[in-house]
């Protein structure tokens, strides 16, 4: 009976636990018979999987580490891996279980036992960790030794240094020729985590391992051989002759069943087919030959692989179109795609479309624009124009199918027509005016800005052609200050192109329309281009008809945009994230800095860090302050946390790094302005800001840089903000608050603007009329739903963080006031600390902090009627108990 017990659903553990349960466990914990046991331990492990702190059952769960039992001795690992963190001193306790379980008969246990000792993160568990370490490298079972390899790749991660001591990676190096091919493939993974932490080509794959790995890829399981063909892909043939045995070797892998096989196969080949150059024509045509295959198999999987397998294919028909041009047919969509699936396959329609299947392409496109999805629709009448934009030759057979959609009357369809007409006009200038008329039929099914803006464009550019084109534009007129901005600028456009072609009729229109942009409109940039026409037609009407009605360059096919240069290095990252997102990895990926040891560039960067931590003491050259009024003492002055909000290459020239803090009660934005390239010193700016969680907005919205702030110099600005309710945004229902204040800037000198988002961090909005009596504050917290609790513990606090009564002073700077502190009944060391918070806003949090001695680590609790600032709340505390 208590085996079926013990074999019974493990789904049962995670029901929801009733009060006084943790009681119950630590009975489990220590009854004597092994099904119980075990029952209790998963009961752990599940409400650590649901997010429950369990922590408080670490000795108890610990005790159970002493069994022969592996399926026990597996959840209790799992456990010390997630809580050994927070409490480091007690994982200590385990130290000689693991080195014992390192010499046990069974491999299973030793392979175990490093390998949880590779995944607790605790340094003086590492010193522990070298010895098991090295004898499990040398295991007699293969098993233990490819565990070992992966676990060399975790301790570099944690401590470098001491894995190029102990010689390590030679050992690394020597498993490559293991005997086992599951061993081999681990150690190549290891050595490229190795490679990629430390940015050092620590593979070093000469001709006698590269002999090695090709024999280990047709005997290791698949992802050893994803692991082999990724080191391969990243190494370098000596020729092209290298390059094409490789790829003899290598070329069997793509009649794979696993797709990440088949794609690292494909990456490898591409990137020797580079290597093989031109002589070798003839082998380069067969290679492209046994590629298509593959790819198109991939074609026939799952919709999430058939979409990650099109990404793929997305980039290599940019680099070797030539590879799938006979194989456009497979690209076709099928009624029941995904509408992902489809998307990416209309792509690469575009992409493969020739004179040659150009009207099985339209034929295809036309029956797509009468589907049902109106974004795949959209998607299929700009397919059509993007291939008359492509394919000189066959423009007038898409403009053919695009007004036969035209006639549908469907609204949608309608408009993305008058949107690609536009594009062929302007890569076809004076060929196919003649279907104007058409267009001007269907005025008014376009509600859409993208389908206005297109059709008031093309009335301007071709008024002289159009009878009426001035009566056109004044039914858009009516309802200009309700128009979209884009609209809005088209519209100015376009009636001052009619009114140089037609100045008789169009007088008193062109007058209404500058008036509108300059006077009515709170657009800087439709009244700035409302000026310029307005100064340009009143001083030199024929400079004005030189600068409207000018010859415009012919628009390019943009089918393949990627750079080359970006492209090769895609193509470097087939088969991972980066081909998904068509992006290099360092654009969306931070390697974890703690640990790893870096060339000369991280110290480099460090310094750069102290040198603008330098720069950005609070308190120098404020521009508020001067004179020296708000002096005070710098110890006690909160510090703004400053990020770059924006660089260079979208504000004309300027960089800047912003925050928020607060000083002698006043809010303020501070910016650090670095002017890299700016066509003019920096002198003044003009800041708006959009509605915002917090109804901040500026006092004054001019900023004066003194001194001017010259290319290549540095400056300051700070703008005071006051709170203001017609500027607060409404939360969405049940949704968090959000941080981002979006800001709106105007360099005065150059006239450019630019915009940034920056994160309000709420310590800046919390006065220092906080504090409360301590009934008040008991009061308070018992008449909170406990629904509005909020948990969280911080991990790596500095040792001021770890001092309570330096968290204290530091809080207090913050307006962030304590109550009362009291220790922690039966449980030796802990100390829970209480403190409270009130905004200018009048929004009220409170907070219960737990410390432990001897952990750098503490737990947060925080309570509050407003549920939607919460977790800014708890942010603002995590930030200042780190900082």
């Amino acid at each position: 009976m208590p085996k079926e017990k013990g074999n019974a659903n493990d789904s049962r553990f995670f029901t929801t636990q009733k009060k006084g349960e943790m009681h119950e466990l630590r009975m489990e914990l220590h009854a004597t018979e092994k099904h119980v046991k075990v029952d209790a331990v998963k009961k752990v492990i599940a409400s650590m999987t649901v997010g429950k702190d369990v922590s408080m059952l670490f000795t108890d769960v610990l005790n159970c580490v002493q069994t022969g039992n592996i399926e026990l001795k597996k959840l209790v690992y799992l456990y010390l891996i997630n809580y050994a963190k927070t409490q480091p001193e007690l994982t200590l306790l385990a130290v000689n279980t693991f080195v014992k379980d390192s010499n046990d008969a069974n491999p299973l246990i030793r392979a175990l036992a490093v390998r949880t000792m590779g995944c607790i993160r605790v340094d003086r568990i590492t010193e522990y960790l070298c010895e098991p370490l090295s004898r499990a490298l040398r295991d007699e079972d293969p098993y233990v030794r490819k565990t070992a390899a992966v676990c060399v790749a975790k301790l570099y991660d944690i401590a470098p240094d001491l894995v190029a001591e102990r010689g390590f990676l030679e050992t690394l190096h020597d498993l490559i020729s293991d005997s086992n091919p599951s061993v081999v493939a681990n150690a190549v993974a290891a050595l490229s985590e190795i490679a990629e932490a430390s940015g050092k080509d620590v593979m070093k794959i000469s001709a006698a391992v590269l002999q090695k790995l090709l024999a280990a890829l047709n005997e290791c399981t698949e992802w050893g051989q994803v692991f082999i063909l990724d080191s391969l892909a990243k190494y370098t043939p000596a020729d092209g002759r290298e390059a094409e045995g490789i790829i003899e070797r290598v070329t069997p892998r793509l009649q794979h069943a696993n797709s990440a096989v088949v794609m690292s196969a494909v990456k490898v080949i591409l990137s020797y087919m580079e290597l093989m150059g031109s002589s070798n024509s003839d082998a380069i045509r067969a290679l492209t030959r046994k590629l298509a295959p593959p790819l198109v198999t991939l074609l026939n999987s799952e919709p999430e692989i058939q979409y990650v397998a099109l990404r793929n294919i997305n980039l290599i028909v940019q680099k070797r179109p030539h590879i799938l041009e006979n194989e456009i047919k497979v690209f076709f969509c099928k009624y029941n795609d995904p509408i992902y699936v489809k998307m990416e396959k209309l792509e690469i329609i575009i992409k493969l479309v020739s004179e040659k299947n150009i009207d099985q392409v339209l034929l295809e496109l036309k029956e797509y624009a009468t589907e049902v999805d109106v974004d795949f629709v959209r998607k299929s009448v700009s397919a059509i124009g993007r291939c008359a934009v492509k394919l000189e030759r066959a423009a007038e057979r898409c403009i053919g199918v695009l007004l036969e959609l035209i006639q549908t009357k469907v609204n949608y369809v309608v408009q993305e027509s008058v949107i690609v007409i536009k594009d062929i006009f302007r890569r076809y200038p004076n060929r196919y005016e003649s279907i104007i008329a058409t267009l001007c039929d269907n005025l008014d099914t376009l509600d859409e800005p993208l389908a206005k803006a297109s059709m008031i464009w093309i009335i301007g550019e071709y008024a002289e052609r159009i009878d009426n084109a001035d009566e056109l534009l004044d039914t858009f007129l009516e309802t200009f200050e309700e128009e979209d901005p884009a609209v809005q600028l088209q519209l100015l456009t376009a009636t001052v192109k009619c009114f140089l072609k037609n100045p008789e009729d169009t007088q008193d229109m062109v007058q209404r329309v500058l008036d509108l942009a300059t006077e009515e409109s709170d657009n800087p940039d439709l009244r700035d281009r409302g000026f310029i026409y307005w100064r340009l037609l009143s001083t030199d009407p024929e400079a004005a008809k030189m600068v409207v009605l000018g010859d415009k360059p012919v628009i390019e096919d943009d089918t393949f945009r990627l750079d080359p240069s970006l492209l090769n290095v895609l193509i470097g990252q087939i088969a991972t994230l980066s081909s998904v997102y068509h992006k290099p990895p360092e654009a969306f990926v931070v390697r974890r800095g703690a640990g790893i040891a870096g060339g000369p560039d991280d110290d480099e960067d460090e310094d750069e860090d102290d040198d603008y931590e330098g720069e950005h003491d609070v308190g120098d050259g404020d521009l508020l302050d001067i004179g020296g009024l708000a002096v005070s003492d710098g110890g006690n002055e909160t510090k703004a946390p400053m990020n770059k909000v924006v660089g260079p290459e979208k504000s004309n020239g300027i960089e800047i790094f912003a925050g928020f803090r607060q000083v002698n009660g006043a809010i303020r934005l501070e910016m650090d302005l670095k002017n890299i390239a700016s066509p003019a010193d920096i002198q003044g700016l003009a800041i708006q800001l959009n509605k915002n969680a917090f109804g901040l907005s500026p006092s004054s919205q001019q900023v004066v840089c003194n001194p001017p702030i010259q290319v290549g110099s540095s400056g300051k600005a700070a703008v005071e903000l006051v709170v203001t309710p017609s500027m607060l945004a409404p939360l969405p229902a049940g949704q968090p608050a959000s941080p981002q204040v979006q800001v709106a800037i105007k360099n005065m000198q150059t006239g450019s603007v630019f915009y940034f988002a920056v994160n309000f961090n709420l310590e800046a909005l919390f006065s220092a009329e906080g504090t409360m009596e301590r009934s008040a504050f008991i009061e308070s917290w018992k008449g909170i739903d406990d629904r509005n609790e909020l948990y969280g513990t911080v991990n790596e606090l500095p040792p001021s963080s770890c001092d309570i009564d330096s968290v204290i002073s530091k809080f207090k700077i913050n307006n962030v006031f304590f109550i009362a502190r009291r220790p922690v009944p039966n449980a030796e060391g802990q100390e829970v600390v209480y403190f409270s918070m009130r905004t200018m806003t009048n929004m009220e949090f409170l907070a219960e902090i737990t410390f432990k001695q001897g952990v750098n680590a503490c737990k947060i609790c925080l309570k509050t009627e407003n549920s939607g600032y919460g977790p800014l709340a708890k942010q603002a505390l995590e930030y200042l108990l780190r900082n």
